[in-house]
C-alpha cells in the first residue's frame, strides 16, 4: 500500500513538471502581452520623476516648504493630476512638485484647495484641548456626593 502511494506521488510530480512546448509558448506570449499592455497605459496620480518624464508631456515644477505635503495627495487625485514629489535636503527641507505642463491650471486649483483646507484645519480649535478645559471646569463644580440608601422593597419607582 505504501509503495502504491509513493508511485502515484512520483508519477504526479513528474506529470506536473512536464511542460510541453505549446504550454510554454502560451505562457510566454501571455506574459509579453501583459508587459506590453502595462507599458502602453500611462500611470496616473503620484509617480516617480522618471515615470513622469517618460510620458513626453513637458515637465514643470513648483517649490513647496510644507511639512504636510502628504495631504496634497487626496486633492491631487480629486483633480486628476499626474505629479511626482522630490525632496530637497536643504536646511529647511523643501519639496519639489513636478507635474505635466498641461496640468498647470488643474494644479493651481488643487493647490488653492489644499492651502484652504490646511488653513481651515489650523484655525479650528483642538477637540482634546476643549475637552480638557471642560474637565477642569467640572472638577471644581462637582461635590462629594453620597449614594442614597434604599429601603428594602423600594425600587425607586412610583408608588402604587
Amino acid at each position: 500500500m505504501q509503495e502504491d502511494i509513493e508511485q502515484k506521488s512520483v508519477a504526479l510530480s513528474i506529470n506536473a513538471t512536464k511542460l510541453t512546448s505549446r504550454v510554454l509558448a502560451r505562457a510566454i506570449a501571455l506574459a509579453l502581452k501583459t508587459i506590453q499592455k502595462s507599458r502602453n497605459n500611462p500611470i496616473h496620480g503620484k509617480q516617480t520623476v522618471k515615470q513622469l518624464a517618460r510620458q513626453n508631456a513637458g515637465l514643470s515644477s513648483i517649490e513647496i516648504n510644507d511639512k504636510n505635503i502628504k495631504g496634497f495627495d487626496n486633492v491631487a487625485r480629486k483633480y486628476g493630476i499626474d505629479y511626482a514629489l522630490k525632496r530637497d535636503n536643504s536646511s529647511p527641507p523643501r519639496w519639489l512638485v513636478f507635474f505635466k505642463a498641461r496640468d498647470a491650471d488643474a494644479l493651481t486649483a488643487a493647490f488653492k484647495e489644499f492651502s484652504h483646507n490646511t488653513l481651515k484645519r489650523q484655525s479650528k480649535p483642538s477637540i482634546s484641548k476643549i475637552l480638557s478645559n471642560y474637565k477642569e471646569l467640572i472638577k471644581d463644580t462637582i461635590r462629594d456626593r453620597q449614594p442614597k440608601q434604599r429601603v428594602r422593597g423600594d425600587r425607586g419607582g412610583p408608588e402604587r
